[in-house]
């Protein structure tokens, strides 16, 4: 049955309705917007124990303890905020209140500001229980405001934080509805881009499924997990770092794979203007690369794929960024000094194609100033080319006339540079065969990807291994 959009006024009535659910509100910045929802639709003492808002610092670190970054807008100030509440909520009304499902709401939100130095962004949380003196369980996102005035982001905050509040309670057993429900009435006026679920209610849902689904219902174009299949946000440790970033498809991880994820990280380490302990490497799989034929996403080929990565050590950003301008453009905000995209010789001569014959109206040089900023520069691996045991790097690509100046320039910027240290007896190998092989029960697959790849794949029988044949008697 489709599920039907609330008004956040309705839906804030209807829990106030609910004598079951009583909690506080505590909102940092952007004003007493969530609260005020549930005050102005009425029957408000059926669900506000508290509200408060800390705005000068000296106070909010005497009631939630000092921030060591001296940021008040992240994650580890929601979690203190949300502690202190909760605690205080338990401690108070346990005894009191002994039928009520306890919750503590909390933000943290700098919204835009009158010279536009903050576009306006923030942590949005809740601790709550489901069921009487019942186990608490964690909501935590981050949001980014797209509307151009303070009054509209404060207004969004509100709606967004009446979504979270009813979808914990109406719409937990089904994450994805639930992600879907944070958008209602805030269509292209927020982007939510990290999203936690933790506690017993949870317990059995995939984090990483969660990244998926705000990327696939454009809820943002970018979203994130680590090695542990936790959910993270760039704000948190991307902050004025430099990031490598490598492309693929990944099913599965191959030889060449790993190859091209050592050697570039190795060698972007290197690089003069690089911090070592400072720099970040991303593996990126982007929404179109997991659609199917019928346009369609296979949740477990995405969890496939990410296992292995995750199980490689490997952080993994899901992204709607077809092109890789766009997923600088979103890192940009965390002010990083350098950016080393990751491409392969192939798809470096057909992106060099596409720019050229895509912009000869006139747009040739925006069209790649696009792409290589200052701060960026493209790690080049070796492909073998067609007929021949030669190597094909970004030194002999057959890039077309008309850009050649343009591309030898960019080469001599050292914007544009080789991988070194390939290791060239591997690159006749290719996921899409190995893939093929697995589907098809082919011998010989497991000496083209590294050996946790292969031990992965048999033991949780990820992309569907092994290939069940049909058996017939006679």
């Amino acid at each position: 049955m489709p599920r039907q959009v609330l008004e956040p006024e309705q839906k804030a009535l209807e829990i106030n309705l609910d004598n079951s659910i009583y909690g506080a509100f505590a909102e940092i910045g952007a004003g007493q917007e969530v609260a005020r929802y549930f005050f102005k639709v009425g029957a408000a003492a059926g669900t506000i124990a508290k509200t408060m808002s800390a705005y000068d610092k000296v106070v909010s670190d005497d009631i939630y303890g000092e921030e060591v970054s001296k940021r008040y807008v992240c994650e580890s100030r929601l979690y203190k905020m949300l502690d202190h509440e909760y605690n205080l909520m338990i401690n108070r009304l346990r005894d009191e209140r002994p039928d009520a499902k306890l919750f503590a709401f909390a933000d943290t939100v700098s919204a835009i500001n009158y010279s536009r130095t903050i576009k306006g962004n923030g942590w949005v949380g809740i601790r709550f229980q489901l069921e009487p003196d019942g186990a608490p369980n964690d909501v935590v996102l981050h949001v980014k405001m797209k509307d151009k005035n303070n009054t509209l982001q404060q207004q969004a905050v509100g709606i967004l934080g009446v979504n979270l509040l009813y979808a914990c309670y109406h719409y937990h057993s089904d994450p994805e509805s639930f992600i879907i429900s944070l958008m209602d009435q805030l269509k292209e006026r927020v982007n939510v881009d990290m999203i936690r679920m933790d506690g017993p209610i949870f317990k059995n849902i995939d984090h990483r499924l969660l990244s998926l689904y705000l990327v696939k219902h454009k809820l943002c174009s970018v979203a994130m997990f680590n090695s542990n299949k936790k959910n993270i946000h760039g704000s948190e440790f991307l902050y004025k770092n430099q990031v490598m970033v490598v492309r693929g498809s990944f099913r599965p991880i191959t030889h060449v794979n790993l190859d091209m994820i050592q050697r570039s990280f190795e060698q972007f380490k290197t690089e003069l203007d690089v911090i070592p302990k400072k720099a970040t490497l991303l593996t990126e799989i982007t929404i179109d690369n997991l659609k199917a034929e019928n346009g369609k996403i296979d949740e477990k080929d995405f969890l496939d794929r990410t296992e292995l990565l995750c199980s490689l050590g490997q952080m993994v950003i899901v992204s709607n960024c077809s092109e890789r301008h766009q997923l600088v453009n979103y890192l940009s905000d965390y002010r990083i000094t350098k950016f080393g995209l990751v491409i392969g010789a192939r798809e470096m001569l057909n992106l060099m194609n596409e720019k050229y014959y895509q912009n000869v109206d006139g747009r040739l040089l925006a069209a790649f100033g696009e792409l290589f900023a200052q701060d960026i520069k493209l790690y080049v691996y070796p492909a073998i080319q067609e007929g021949s045991s030669d190597l094909m790097t970004s030194k002999n690509l057959p890039i077309p006339e008309g850009i050649k100046f343009l591309y030898k320039h960019l080469i001599e910027r050292e914007q544009i540079d080789d991988i070194t240290g390939v290791d060239s007896e591997i690159l006749h190998i290719f996921s899409k065969e190995v893939f093929n092989m697995l589907q098809t029960d082919e011998l010989g697959w497991e000496e083209m990807v590294p050996s946790l790849v292969s031990q992965l794949i048999k033991e949780k029988c990820l992309f569907n291994f092994p290939y069940q044949r049909m058996e017939f008697e006679y």
